[in-house]
């Protein structure tokens, strides 16, 4: 039996535990409170910024991966020259820890990108760079689901942050909408991807997930497997990889971010794939061969809840939506925190969507 550690305590590593049981791995998770996410797998609470918590965790798996991207690179270096597998390793890491580093790896791969620049001051060939005012600000470390992002209209705008450090600007793509291209690799070297997917952001924070992408043409879906490919084997990515997309209002794909593990447009995949994407990550970081990922349904959509996901309102909820799964996260309410998502399977994708957004609506009425 493979032992296979996921360090945090999330949602992401949640997930992982029912796929984890099917394959007949065990899943031992570090997680940061007793209340995590991710409880029922939980061996370890402790701080994943200590390395000396991470070491202990780490005795007795067979490999080490992540529910998030936080973890200190050093750490995971020391980790693996101790003889541990770290997958993804530390190097693709650093591309999702400082966005300034992405950027560099992305160019010299010749990634299609928005334009971009660094500033520590105010630069007017810098911001030239990026077509001007307004741009995106963005700091290089820290910054999630909308935080740490800003459309800036003016140097003042950003002057709190420059005064912290270096701030990653750029250009404003006009843009018709946001996707996701999400693949997996293990490092023998097999890839698979899946359909790409359209987000819908609400406050800069994922709302909706379209599955697949309506209306992409085929050289489209041919062009985000690609960028995706070329990430993943240039990184030397193991697990699964999201690469987010702009398609701009010419048609031509943009990468905006990346995230090197299951990823919340994923989602829709556990119930519309045959191979969901916590499956595939963990397939992946114990080098098994990967599963299909064909769609069992033509169309899914997934909303997601925020605030609060009380199992028995869903329960009042569920007679008028039978189609409709919840994954509610248990989780401690909070305005705006991700606490679950609902997911619908069907034929028709604007139907999908829009039971999706009723169940939604209707549970949240009821709570």
């Amino acid at each position: 039996m493979s032992v296979v550690g996921v360090v945090g305590g999330g949602q992401l590593a949640r997930m992982m535990i029912p796929a984890a049981i099917n394959l007949g791995i065990e899943l031992r998770v570090l997680a940061e409170s007793d209340d995590s996410s991710a409880r029922f797998a939980a061996s370890q609470v402790g701080d994943f910024r200590n390395l000396e918590h991470l070491r202990t965790f780490s005795q007795g798996v067979d490999v080490l991966t992540f529910d998030h991207e936080h973890v200190p690179l050093e750490h995971l270096r020391v980790l693996r020259e101790e003889g541990v597998d770290v997958f993804p390793p530390p190097e693709a890491l650093a591309l999702t820890q400082d966005k300034t580093v992405m950027r560099k790896a992305l160019q010299g791969w010749d990634i299609p990108q928005p334009r971009w620049s660094v500033v520590t001051g105010a630069d007017g060939s810098a911001l030239d760079d990026v077509g001007g005012f307004p741009c995106i600000a963005k700091l290089p470390v820290g910054g999630y689901d909308g935080k740490g992002v800003m459309v800036a209209h003016s140097w003042g705008d950003i002057e709190q942050w420059l005064a912290v450090g270096p701030v990653l600007l750029e250009e404003l793509v006009d843009f018709r909408r946001e996707l996701a291209q999400l693949s997996a690799r293990r490092p023998s070297g097999q890839w698979e991807p899946w359909l790409p997917v359209e987000t819908v952001q609400e406050g800069g924070v994922c709302s909706i997930v379209k599955s697949p992408a309506g209306g992409l043409s085929s050289s489209a879906r041919s062009e985000a497997a690609r960028i995706a490919r070329v990430v993943a084997e240039s990184a030397g990515v193991v697990g699964v990889l999201a690469v987010e997309l702009f398609e701009d209002s010419s048609g031509e794909l943009l990468v905006n971010e990346l995230a090197m593990r299951p990823h919340n447009s994923g989602h829709v995949f556990t119930e519309q794939s045959v191979t969901s994407q916590f499956e595939q990550h963990l397939r992946a970081v114990t080098d098994c061969p990967l599963g299909s990922t064909d769609f069992r349904h033509p169309s899914a959509a997934m909303v997601n809840v925020f605030g609060a996901a009380p199992y028995d309102a869903w329960a009042r909820v569920a007679g008028e939506h039978p189609a409709a799964k919840l994954h509610s996260y248990q989780k401690a309410a909070r305005p705006g925190r991700k606490a679950g998502h609902i997911v619908v399977t069907g034929v028709d994708g604007d139907t999908v969507e829009q039971d999706a957004i009723s169940a939604r609506d209707k549970y949240l009425g009821e709570i």
